[in-house]
C-alpha cells in the first residue's frame, strides 16, 4: 500500500491495525458484541499495562470456551511512517481460547492480567514470540489456583491466518497451557513442542486450555 492508498483509504482518527484485528473476528463471530478490556491508564500516559486491550469473544465451536486476543503488539493507529513494514511492530498479536471456570463467573480477568504480563515481558526485554516457543508461568497460570497448568506454549491459531496489513504482517498466536510433566519433557529434550502440541490436537483440535487437565 502507498502512502497516496493509506491516506485516501484510513483518516487520523482510524485505529488502522485494530480494524485489521477486528475483521477477523468479525468473520469468525459475526453480529457478536465482545467482552473488552481496557486499562485504566493506557501505557503511552504512564499506565503498567502495555496492551491497549483484550476481547473476549465466546465460541461454541468443538466445546463452549472463552476466545481472547490481544491489541497491542502491533502496531494499532494511523501512523504514516508506519506503512509497508516488514512486520507491524512486534507483528503479532497473542490470542487464547480457555474453557470457563465457574468460579470466573464469565470474567476470566485473570487471562487478562495473564495477557498483560506476557506483553510485559514483551516491551521491556525487547524479545517477541513466534510458534513453537514456550515459556513457563513460574507457577500456576492461574494464580493461587491448584491448576497443573504451568507453563504455556505458542502456535498458530488454528482459525487465523497470518495477515498484512497496511503496517505489516500480522500472525495470530495462540498460547496454550501446558502441564509441568509436559514442561519438563521440553527442558530434558524427551519430547519437542510439536510432538506435545501434536498430541494436544488429538482430542482437542482448538487447543482450548483447560485448568483441570492433568495428563
Amino acid at each position: 500500500m502507498t502512502l497516496e492508498e493509506y491516506k485516501k483509504e484510513f483518516s487520523e482518527d482510524d485505529a488502522v491495525g485494530w480494524l485489521s484485528i477486528d475483521k477477523e473476528f468479525e468473520r469468525l463471530y459475526p453480529n457478536q458484541e465482545p467482552k473488552h478490556y481496557a486499562p485504566a491508564i493506557s501505557y503511552m500516559l504512564g499506565g503498567e499495562s502495555p496492551l491497549d486491550g483484550v476481547s473476549i469473544y465466546d465460541s461454541t465451536k468443538q466445546t463452549e470456551h472463552f476466545h481472547f486476543i490481544t491489541y497491542g503488539f502491533s502496531e494499532l493507529y494511523y501512523d504514516e511512517q508506519k506503512i509497508e513494514g516488514e512486520f507491524s511492530k512486534w507483528g503479532f498479536e497473542l490470542t487464547f481460547r480457555l474453557k470457563p471456570l465457574a468460579e470466573d463467573n464469565g470474567n476470566p480477568t485473570w487471562a487478562v492480567a495473564l495477557l498483560q504480563n506476557i506483553a510485559k515481558y514483551v516491551f521491556s526485554s525487547g524479545k517477541w514470540f513466534e510458534e513453537f516457543h514456550y515459556m513457563p508461568a513460574n507457577g500456576p497460570i492461574k494464580l493461587e489456583s491448584d491448576t497443573d497448568i504451568t507453563a504455556i506454549v505458542f502456535v498458530a491459531d488454528p482459525e487465523i491466518e497470518k495477515k498484512q496489513t497496511p503496517h505489516g504482517e500480522v500472525s495470530f498466536l495462540q498460547i496454550v497451557g501446558i502441564t509441568s510433566a509436559e514442561y519438563n519433557d521440553i527442558l530434558e529434550n524427551r519430547k519437542t513442542i510439536e510432538e506435545i502440541v501434536d498430541k494436544l490436537k488429538e482430542n482437542n483440535p482448538l487447543l482450548i486450555t483447560d485448568l483441570a487437565r492433568t495428563e
